[in-house]
């Protein structure tokens, strides 16, 4: 099969062939039809996030199973079919609980763990993959259906962490880039009052089409007194920081107003030190949210499938080009999602 190989951390994506995965015991295969192009994976092809290599990246999948190993019942040849990003086990507490993210015998992520879905075919353990539903143009659509199991379930997942009700106002910082605008779109539907944060003049505006009610510039203005003054002196109900660096957690905290909740995700880890006391007084929250159960995936993938939602991809290449299409994500000169067209 055709893949787009990494031998290096940094280096350039090797178009090449390799040998056709094999189903397995408990395991399955699917042909690739399209594969997202986000941060995330950025992150693994540049070194930021080390994974051992030879290694093909990708995970946000729109397949057709082609064969299935012993043992698996859940799916059928033909089979249209997206992933989950995490190799979970399926049997221990947290797993049968729903909450595949916090397994406790998690063997890492598809791309980073395992080969992924820049390549013709893909092997995964049969649980990972996840049913389309019937609505689903996927094969007309394989791009922006594959970025659904991330770009719209994470959101959706952060909506559940946040308690977020309707007529809530909800600022979302890092409002312009690949998870922040369906944040976004997603805080909308859910009926919120949406105030976009980020410092790109173009990105607030694509937030401004996808349902954002208010756009702050943070290169131009206080956040903190701009969110207040945007909020009569209420302050917010809901913050949803994607940068999570010192400032816009700061800045999340002091616009938080009474029992308001900061949820956190995304950014590099780093440290930041905050007033108990204003959490206290308040009775504000800090919530973190990591990726998706796959309840949440199927339930982002229905919300598409009846037309309340369509995810935004800007920018659908061939493998051929995908070495381009990855400079502009480095770049941060990707409105929406990018993903590649796998043939």
């Amino acid at each position: 099969m055709r893949a787009l190989v990494l031998e290096a951390p940094n280096s350039p994506f090797i178009l090449t062939d390799v040998p056709d995965p094999t189903a397995g015991p408990g395991e399955a295969v699917a042909k690739v039809l399209a594969c997202g192009s986000g941060l995330t994976i950025q992150h693994t092809k540049v070194g930021r996030s080390p994974v051992l290599m030879p290694r093909i990246i990708g995970h946000e999948i729109t397949a057709e199973i082609v064969e299935i190993g012993a043992g698996v019942s859940s799916l059928e040849i033909g089979d249209p079919v997206t992933a989950h990003y995490y190799l979970f086990c399926g049997y221990c507490r947290q797993c049968l609980s729903g909450y595949e993210s916090l397994c406790e015998n998690l063997k890492g992520q598809i791309g980073k763990a395992c080969d992924g879905g820049y390549a013709e075919y893909i092997k995964l353990p049969s649980r990972n993959f996840i049913k389309l539903p019937e609505g689903l143009d996927y094969k007309r659509y394989p791009a922006e259906v594959g970025v659904i199991s991330d770009a719209l379930a994470t959101p959706l997942k952060v909506l559940r962490r946040g308690r977020v009700r309707r007529r809530d106002t909800v600022a979302v910082f890092g409002a312009g880039g690949g998870l922040g605008i369906h944040q976004v779109m997603m805080a909308k539907w859910a009926g919120a009052h949406v105030i976009a944060v980020d410092v790109a003049t173009d990105k607030l505006a694509a937030c401004s089409k996808v349902g954002a009610d208010d756009v702050v510039d943070a290169s131009t203005c206080n956040v903190a007194d701009a969110l207040t003054d945007l909020t009569n002196g209420r302050g917010l109900d809901v913050a949803i920081d994607y940068v999570c660096n010192t400032a816009t957690l700061g800045t999340a905290i002091q616009a938080l107003g009474p029992q308001g909740r900061l949820v956190t995700l995304g950014g590099a880890g780093h440290d930041a030190q905050v007033a108990l006391g204003v959490f206290r007084q308040s009775e504000k929250e800090i919530l973190a949210s990591r990726y998706v159960s796959r309840r949440e995936i199927i339930d982002a993938l229905e919300i598409v499938a009846h037309g309340e939602v369509w995810p935004m991809v800007t920018d659908i290449r061939p493998m051929t080009q995908a070495e381009d299409l990855h400079a502009l994500i480095e770049q941060g000169r990707i409105t929406g999602r990018a993903a590649l067209l796998i043939a």
